[in-house]
């Protein structure tokens, strides 16, 4: 009987098994390869928490999720089409996920006892009655992994590392994916070990084929090409985007870019890809811990460079009292912060937005930050230029805030053309005459900002340190009456970024019964649940913070337009406790600590409770 294919605008697939199966590898090819075909994608890559977790077991299931769609998309998806499941362990951990009537694929030669005890299921799950709502697929992918290699002569190990290409193989076929992106990726990884490149091309074939010739599904599945904006795409993740978008504030405003880091889950990648762009000018730190980090950070700057470096919450908390230098030296800078799950070290490889109230306060004495927040993974390349502009005019460290489900996850990205993006302009004072009055390093212009004079310029030597500076001179002073006129002048240069920043924009109408005012990376799933309550008549509108501090300068009269606010966070609630105690409105909250994003029904269905 001869498969048909069926048309459909989107699906999910999500892969899983154990962190050594290559389910990242996997995702990530399909991925490349949906993205090539013209398709919107984005993804959500899951990691073991355990560098090493026990084979098998439950705590050592990986996960990667994509969705790939002939329309737009801002999330990964909720329910699953497809799970491929590597596993005993994997299949109980993510079949909740799977839609009734959706495509369980398995590997059947993993469905022994053994599996079973380590996964800690008393009798094979397959056979458990609540598989009937699905389609099962039972591929013996290890045997007929061995056995498309077998002429090769390579050790069971090699030949089993495999087999993830085979699943891959079978849901190419079945998605009616092209082969040959993941081929020409195999030569280019493996081309200097000849007989590991023919092994993976087998097995990925042999995939493909098997669902060609058992026609195991009935039908396959076509995804029509996107219709995206005009223009030169690139498949792009969150860590990716925001180390270009670095390199290319550093060159709209004629600087090198010096990166001081040290590696934390899921902040490494950063400094993995600068480390690849020497030829533009950067140079990256590794430093022996995150003090080191930022205070290299602080020196870059003082000499003149754009300087940033990255974390997350921990080594946050370690950069305190240098954030405080930075900022008491007002100097610009970048202190990038990519959440995970806390508190301590926490859910290292899970996603969360729980540090916002320590970047708001998280340092001794009055010491005002503006903080930036990015909302997805293309969007991290602009959001980096966009902190650097205020950085630069502003005189003073900015954080960026984004999060694990960001970093890690990947989109289709408009490769902007660089001669369109507005340069950045920073003006040095020169070099001054003996004639000339002295210099004042905190003397302000109308931005409030000091001047930023580099080191070596002649004329222009001050003192630098953390002790409080006398008003222009930069004096230590201990006067009482020069503190707190400082505290509050510094305070005030956070607050006229307001003035710079944009007006917030809505999604919807500008009044009301009901506004969801979200930030970070719960923009998509944000977005697509208001648009769902729209498209059924809803009073429901949309509104996304990019800039968290200084709040847009139209964010209390929106507020007061509503009946009802309503903020989607993962914590438990931390930009609620900053709109009530700066607006005085009193916003619900929507909470969820869990490691995993919000997904689009469960928003659905809370702002419908909350307008009744």
């Amino acid at each position: 009987m001869a498969s048909t294919v069926e048309h459909i605008s989107r699906a999910t697939i999500r892969f899983a098994g154990d962190s050594g199966d290559g389910m990242q590898l996997t995702g990530t090819q399909l991925t490349n390869t949906s993205a090539l075909a013209g398709n919107d994608v984005a993804t959500f890559p899951d990691f073991p928490a355990e560098i090493r977790a026990p084979r098998g077991t439950r705590a050592g299931v990986s996960g990667f999720q994509v969705q790939f769609a002939s329309e737009d998309i801002f999330t990964p998806g909720d329910q699953l089409d497809t799970l491929v499941v590597m596993n005993p362990a994997a299949l109980v951990t993510n079949i909740s996920d799977l839609r009734s009537g959706g495509l369980l694929i398995v590997n059947e030669d993993n469905f022994v006892d053994k599996e079973f005890r380590l996964a800690k299921v008393e009798s094979n799950p397959l056979d458990d009655p609540e598989m009937d709502q699905y389609r099962v697929i039972k591929i013996k992918m290890t045997l007929l992994t061995r056995t498309a290699v077998e002429e090769l002569e390579l050790s069971t190990k090699i030949a089993d590392r495999c087999k993830n290409f085979f699943a891959m193989g079978f849901v190419y076929w079945l998605y009616n994916r092209d082969l040959q992106p993941t081929l020409d990726f195999i030569n280019a990884k493996f081309g200097g070990k000849p007989e590991i490149a023919a092994a993976n091309e087998k097995a990925l074939k042999a995939g493909y084929n098997y669902g060609e010739t058992t026609e195991a599904a009935i039908s396959t599945y076509q995804v029509e090409k996107a219709k995206l904006e005009p223009g030169k795409y690139k498949n792009i993740m969150g860590n990716q985007a925001l180390a270009w978008g670095c390199i290319t504030a550093a060159k709209l405003s004629d600087k090198d870019l010096f990166l001081g880091s040290y590696p934390i889950t899921p902040a490494s990648d950063i400094l993995h890809e600068l480390s690849k762009h020497k030829k533009f000018g950067v140079r990256t730190f590794q430093a022996e811990d995150e003090i080191a980090a930022v205070c290299a950070t602080i020196g870059a700057a003082f000499g003149g460079h754009m300087s940033i470096t990255t974390s997350s919450g921990p080594g946050i908390a370690l950069k305190g009292e240098a954030m405080g230098l930075g900022m008491i030296l007002e100097l610009p800078m970048l202190i990038i912060n990519i959440q995970r799950g806390g508190p301590s070290t926490g859910l290292p490889t899970k996603t969360e937005q729980s540090d916002l109230l320590q970047c708001m306060y998280g340092r001794n004495g009055e010491s005002p930050l503006p903080v930036i927040a990015a909302r997805s993974p293309a969007d991290c390349f602009d959001t980096a230029i966009d902190a650097w502009r205020v950085a630069a005019k502003f005189m003073c460290p900015v954080i960026v805030l984004s999060d694990g489900y960001i970093a890690n996850g990947a989109e289709p990205w408009r490769i902007p053309d660089y001669d369109t993006i507005e340069k950045i302009v920073i003006d040095h004072p020169g070099e001054r005459a003996e004639e000339d009055p002295p210099f004042l390093p905190y003397k302000r212009n109308e931005d409030l900002s000091r001047p930023w004079a580099l080191p070596g310029t002649k004329g222009l030597e001050h003192r630098i340190g953390g002790l409080e500076k006398e008003h222009e001179t930069g004096n230590v002073s201990y006067d009482p009456d020069n503190h707190e006129f400082m505290c509050k002048i510094r305070q005030e240069k956070i607050d006229k970024i307001a003035e710079f920043i944009p007006e917030l924009e809505v999604d919807g109408e500008e009044s009301g019964d009901l506004l969801v005012l979200s930030w970070g990376g719960t923009y998509g799933a944000c977005t697509t649940a208001v648009t769902q309550c729209q498209a059924e008549g809803l009073s429901v509108s949309h509104a996304h913070l990019r800039f968290i501090n200084p709040f847009p300068r139209n964010l209390e009269s929106l507020l007061g337009n509503f009946k009802q606010v309503v903020i989607p966070e993962l914590n438990l609630g931390q930009l609620q406790k900053i709109i009530k105690s700066t607006f005085g409105v009193d916003a619900e909250g929507i909470h969820k600590l869990k490691g995993r994003p919000f997904t689009v029904s469960e928003l659905v269905q809370q702002f419908k409770e909350l307008i009744g």
